[in-house]
């Protein structure tokens, strides 16, 4: 495999930059000079003879303004119009003085605005190549990253300026990739294991019912609606995985609705369960508006109910209370069970982790259920907080951002 071919010019944009750096110089020196000239060498309307010292006459520009080219004349002995033809062939010299004096001015500018423009074109390709410095490192060092070396960061230094945040915005989507590699890493692994239990289970229940000599039909009914339990099985499996990987990828669209709406009616489905657990349910629904999807946090809430009521000890308790209080709404759920060290917490909001069971024994649940709780939660900007009780059992609250009419 070749390695994908550089671009020729890698350094178009100190090029282009240091052009531009020429180009507006020369036009600022352009534009100075010309305002000098207009300014040291505005056109005259002529010379003009004026009384002078002692009977003299002092021959200069007309405008008055006193020059190298002043000559003094004396007029003594000399009639009109001998005096105004001397005046006009000074003022003929005076002429070719001037011209003489522009030409050399326009020249001299001229050399020193050519050696100015090098030295400009110099100094900006200098300038370009100290402010793209930063570039370059950034293009350097993301060229090396790759799949298997994420942990890396440009780790820019330098003033706090644009180049320098967007270092730190790179970095900090590196560490979102690298995040979201390992979680990917470890889900696929663990889903892998988790989908390949029950399927080994259907095709051993199969082959036992099949190779068995003395099957009769209540043997075969019996295996049967057990291979039915392990398809159920693997049926909420998909559905779990299905549900996390939406809640990952974010929200397409919001919608207002009350948060207490949604919890009495996953409440209400649950309580013949609660009743066949011997578990007390109490309801506190205060108005909690939320902007959201309402059935992602469907999922939300009955993975949280789910969680109190399966993991539980009867006679117990679960309780449920939504409330709106600064302009956030908050669900909490709380449940007795046994007790849970504080450092399993975190532990319990990872992809198929279960508090000191197997994991293949799911008669407590997939293990999705606090992820598929976080991922939902990410997905709305909420905040998760779980906190475990001294006697056993746990609170949950998840605190959302508040819905506005």
């Amino acid at each position: 495999m070749t390695a994908p071919s550089r671009p020729r010019n890698r350094r178009s944009l100190r090029l282009r930059l240091t052009a531009l750096y020429s180009v507006l110089f020369l036009l600022s020196g352009a534009v100075l000079l010309a305002l000098t000239y207009l300014l040291v060498f505005h056109p005259a309307d002529g010379v003009l003879a004026t009384g002078g010292r002692d009977g003299g006459s002092v021959i200069g520009p007309r405008d008055g303004r006193p020059t190298d080219a002043e000559l003094w004349l004396e007029s003594d002995g000399l009639t009109e119009e001998q005096l105004r033809a001397q005046a006009d062939r000074l003022e003929v010299q005076a002429r070719r003085q001037q011209t003489a004096d522009r030409h050399r001015f326009l020249i001299r500018s001229a050399i020193a605005l050519v050696v100015l423009g090098v030295l400009s074109v110099v100094v900006g390709w200098v300038v370009a190549g100290r402010l793209l410095r930063p570039l370059r490192t950034i293009n350097d060092r993301a060229r090396e990253i790759s799949a298997a070396s994420l942990h890396e960061r440009l780790s820019l230094n330098g003033p706090d300026d644009e180049l320098k945040r967007l270092g730190d915005t790179i970095d900090a989507l590196l560490a979102r990739l690298e995040a979201s590699f390992q979680s990917q890493r470890q889900f696929v692994a663990n889903a892998s294991h988790e989908l390949r239990t029950p399927l080994a289970r259907q095709r051993t229940l199969g082959q036992l019912a099949l190779s068995d000599p003395e099957a009769t039909i209540d043997s075969l009914r019996a295996a049967h609606e057990r291979v039915l339990a392990a398809g159920r099985q693997q049926e909420r499996l998909i559905e779990s995985l299905l549900t996390l990987t939406r809640s990952e990828g974010g929200l397409d669209r919001r919608e207002l609705f009350d948060l207490a709406d949604v919890t009495a009616l996953i409440v209400h489905a649950r309580h013949p369960e609660a009743e066949q657990r011997t578990l007390r349910v109490t309801k506190t629904l205060g108005r909690a508006p939320v902007r959201g999807d309402p059935r992602l946090v469907e999922h939300l809430i009955g993975n949280l109910v789910d969680n109190a009521l399966r993991h539980n000890a009867a006679p117990g308790w679960v309780e449920v209370t939504t409330d709106s209080s600064l302009g956030r709404a908050t669900l909490s759920v709380a449940n007795t069970g046994p007790v849970i060290p504080e450092s399993e917490i975190s532990r319990l909001f990872q992809p198929f982790q279960r508090l000191g069971t197997d994991r293949t024994h799911h008669d407590t649940g997939l293990g999705l259920g606090l992820s598929i709780v976080r991922a939902i939660a990410t997905a709305h900007d909420a905040d998760i907080t779980a906190q475990p009780h001294p006697a056993g059992g746990l609170r949950i609250t998840v605190t959302f951002p508040g819905g506005h009419a």
